[in-house]
């Protein structure tokens, strides 16, 4: 099927949005805010991209939640604490972009706030000086279905499984892309400016393989759609990709339910969750924390805590599957089938039942004990009063289960929880952008009308903690959307 080059541009489209995922969204209804008219592309049949599968967490100074809390922050403590979660890699970090962030992430909190978006905190999170994590409610498909629906209303045309495989160029300037449809392969032209915002390449296998660690080639991610066609694209026309080396995971996550969760069904409708802010604030806490563990035993990680203790990481048949001078997911993602189980014997079991023993923590929210898990993830918890019966329960080999076992030292009756698989949750490497968030091509020059947000535009920022990936997707497409609508109208 041959190239159609669609003619309705410029007028009808100015703004490109690569991505339909929570920086795309926002690129899109801040350029037509700005008065640009855009179009959004997303090469899946939904919107959502990574920020649907994320905890749901914005980190930001100087909210109206923190002053109900009697909080005094500022832009400037938040930039110097975030800086603080770099660690060794603090050289590599780009202050400038960190700085962007910060002082611009309270505006896009209220921005958000606007459209609908509700918000239960702050919560605590060290090395932050005071609390600055909110989280979303009532889960992270609010972010998708407020931006969306605003995008809507100001005339945004966003058109799902349209996937873009090639950035247009002339010299310098981005003037339109390639894309892939369920019509054929089509030409869209760019009146003013693209934005890409396509994510991540968590779920890229040649990309992990290649840039940081031939093992994670084969580890899932949480979002396997996140492929880095973005990335790929803006490389194509030579640009570059900063920090590709770095990456969360492989890191444990216990299998997904095998039915939805209450709290995914619940809908963003803001009473609702203005109503579930004043309860999360004013009811006692029994009343709120069984409906928080339903969240927590679904999309949180086990502690390391549980392998200090005693604890066993083992793989389906039930072997040890050591991590000494590793990682429990690295260990795990060595293994052929990434399947495996943590074992406890029963007094460990037992003193994972209460403070200061606990299996998950959400940083300021809650924790999780094993009776929780038994209670809202019975599919992962799992009793045997001996070799025979926690093998059989977990599908394992008696011999090898026994035998591990005997060598770790545990005693019966035997409790299981999993299964866990090793996962990918992000990457990192993101283009090289400006201040202005601008594709910068390899040599330090800026394309002419390409911008980039999200994980695709995270241009070398560190975004360490909780809070900080989406408060990035949310201010660079913010911003990166603002630009593209003001290109070359003499503006800034």
């Amino acid at each position: 099927m041959g190239i159609e080059v669609l003619n309705s541009l410029p007028s009808a489209c100015e703004v490109i949005v690569v991505g339909g995922g929570g920086s795309g969204l926002a690129a899109a209804v801040s350029a037509a805010e700005t008065g640009a008219r855009v179009v959004v592309l997303e090469k899946n049949p939904e919107l959502g991209g990574s920020t649907r599968w994320s905890v749901g967490s914005v980190t930001a100074s100087g909210t109206p939640h923190q002053r109900r809390a009697g909080i005094t922050d500022s832009t400037e403590a938040h930039f110097e604490d975030l800086g603080k979660m770099d660690g060794a890699l603090v050289a590599r970090d780009n202050p400038t972009l960190r700085r962007l962030l910060t002082e611009n992430v309270p505006a896009t909190f209220a921005w958000l706030r606007g459209m609908g978006v509700e918000f239960h905190g702050p919560m605590e999170e060290p090395p932050h000086r005071v609390a600055r994590m909110h989280i979303v409610l009532p889960n992270s498909k609010a972010y998708i279905y407020h931006l969306a629906r605003r995008a809507r209303r100001l005339g945004v045309d966003i058109r799902p499984s349209a996937h873009v495989r090639r950035i247009l160029v002339e010299g310098r300037r981005a003037t339109g892309v390639e894309i892939e449809g369920p019509s054929g392969t089509h030409i869209m032209r760019a009146g003013r400016a693209i934005v890409v915002a396509g994510g991540d390449y968590s779920g890229n296998a040649r990309m992990k393989a290649e840039l940081i660690d031939p093992l994670l080639g084969a580890v899932p991610a949480v979002n396997p759609t996140a492929t880095g066609d973005c990335q790929r694209m803006v490389e194509q026309i030579g640009g570059k990709i900063v920090n590709g080396d770095l990456a969360l995971g492989p890191v444990l996550r216990f299998v997904r339910p095998p039915k939805r969760k209450l709290y995914e069904r619940i809908p963003p409708h803001r009473l609702l969750t203005m109503a579930m802010r004043f309860a999360m604030t004013h009811a006692p806490g029994g009343l709120i924390r069984p409906f928080i563990m339903r969240f927590m035993t679904t999309v949180l990680a086990p502690e390391m805590g549980l392998f200090r203790d005693g604890a066993v990481l083992i793989g389906s048949r039930g072997e040890r599957l050591p991590f000494e001078g590793t990682t429990p997911g690295k260990a795990l993602a060595a293994t052929a089938d990434n399947r495996g189980f943590i074992l406890l014997g029963e007094d460990l079991a037992a003193r994972y039942a209460a403070w200061p023993h606990f299996v998950s923590t959400a940083p300021g929210v809650a924790y999780a004990y094993l009776p929780d898990y038994r209670r809202t993830r019975p599919d992962l918890c799992h009793r045997g009063a001996d070799v025979a019966a926690i093998a059989g329960a977990l599908g394992a080999d008696a011999a090898i289960l026994g035998e591990t076992i005997a060598k770790t030292g545990l005693k019966g009756p035997y409790h299981a929880l999993g299964p866990l698989q090793a996962l990918v949750v992000y990457t990192d490497g993101g283009v090289m952008v400006s201040e202005r968030l601008e594709v910068m091509h390899g040599d330090g020059v800026a394309f002419a009308g390409l911008y980039a947000a999200g994980s695709t535009g995270q241009g070398g920022v560190l975004l360490e903690g909780h809070g900080h990936h989406l408060g990035w997707a949310f201010t660079s497409g913010r911003i990166a959307g603002r630009h593209a609508a003001l290109h070359q109208t003499g503006a800034s």
